[in-house]
C-alpha cells in the first residue's frame, strides 16, 4: 500500500475542505443552540431601554421583566412606528421608538410623553452603533443629557400634532422645547434632532387618539377594541369607532 502523500495538493485541498465543513457545522450548531438565549437578551435589552425612557433604571434581568410587565399595558405599530402604551401611578404615558443616523452609523432611542392636552416629554433614552467615544457616544452614556428632555413640549400645536416643536439645537432660544446639543458632537446631535422630528411626526397626528384609546379601554369592560384596528371612543355612545386610522389599545 502506497504511503499517503500529505504534501500533495490534493491532500491539502481535501483536508482543508473537511476542516471547513466541520468548523462550519460546529459554528452553525452553536449559533442555533445559543439563539434563543441571544433573542431573550435582545428582547430584555429593548425592555430595559423602554424602561430607561420612563426614568426607571438600575434593574437586573428579573426586576426589569417584572417592571416592564407592570407598566407596559400594550404595544403596537402604526405605519412602521412602534409605540408602547404605559401606565405609571395611574397616569397614561406613551413611549415611541425612534431610529435615525448619527455621524458613523445608526442611532435609535425611545421618548415617552404624557399629557393629552399639551404633551411633554416624560423621559428619553438614546442608543448608537458606533458614535465617537466621549463625544457622540454621550447620547447613550450621559444620563444627565438625556434628562434634559424631561418636561419639554413636544408639538407646536397639540391639537394637531403634525409639527414637532421638540428639538436638539446648538443655541437654545426656547427652553420649553429645545435641548442643548452634545458638546463637540454637533453632527451626532443633528442626527438625534432629525430622528426626533421624523419619528414623532410619523405618529404625531394620532397621539391624542392613542391617549383617548388608552383611557377608554382602561375604563371599559368590553373587549371589542382589543387586538383591533378600531379605536375606543371615550365620548361616544359606541365603545368603538370603525372609521379611525389609529390602532386601539
Amino acid at each position: 500500500m502506497s504511503k499517503l502523500n500529505t504534501n500533495s495538493n490534493a491532500y491539502i485541498i481535501i483536508y482543508s475542505a473537511i476542516l471547513v465543513v466541520i468548523v462550519a457545522f460546529l459554528l452553525a450548531f452553536i449559533f442555533k443552540a445559543l439563539k434563543p438565549m441571544q433573542d431573550a437578551n435582545v428582547a430584555l435589552d429593548i425592555k430595559k431601554q423602554i424602561l430607561y425612557s420612563l426614568n426607571i433604571r438600575d434593574l437586573d434581568g428579573a426586576e426589569a421583566e417584572a417592571k416592564y410587565a407592570e407598566v407596559v399595558k400594550n404595544e403596537g405599530e402604526i405605519d412602521g412606528q412602534k409605540y408602547y402604551a404605559c401606565e405609571i401611578d395611574g397616569e397614561d404615558i406613551l413611549v415611541v421608538s425612534l431610529k435615525g443616523m448619527g455621524l458613523w452609523g445608526g442611532i435609535s432611542g425611545y421618548i415617552s410623553i404624557h399629557g393629552d392636552e399639551d404633551p411633554v416629554v416624560y423621559g428619553a433614552y438614546f442608543n448608537h452603533e458606533s458614535e465617537t467615544a466621549g463625544l457622540g457616544a454621550e447620547i447613550k452614556d450621559s444620563q444627565k443629557w438625556q434628562e434634559k428632555f424631561i418636561g419639554k413640549r413636544v408639538f407646536v400645536d397639540p391639537a394637531d400634532g403634525s409639527e414637532v416643536a421638540l428639538a436638539v439645537v446648538k443655541n437654545v432660544e426656547d427652553p420649553t422645547t429645545q435641548v442643548d446639543c452634545v458638546t463637540g458632537a454637533t453632527l451626532t446631535s443633528n442626527g438625534v434632532n432629525d430622528m426626533i422630528k421624523a419619528g414623532l411626526k410619523d405618529a404625531g397626528k394620532r397621539f391624542v387618539q392613542l391617549f383617548m384609546s388608552m383611557q377608554c379601554y382602561k375604563d371599559s369592560d368590553k373587549d371589542c377594541c382589543k387586538d383591533s384596528t378600531e379605536v375606543c371612543c371615550k365620548d361616544s355612545t359606541e365603545v368603538c369607532c370603525s372609521d379611525s386610522t389609529a390602532t386601539a389599545m
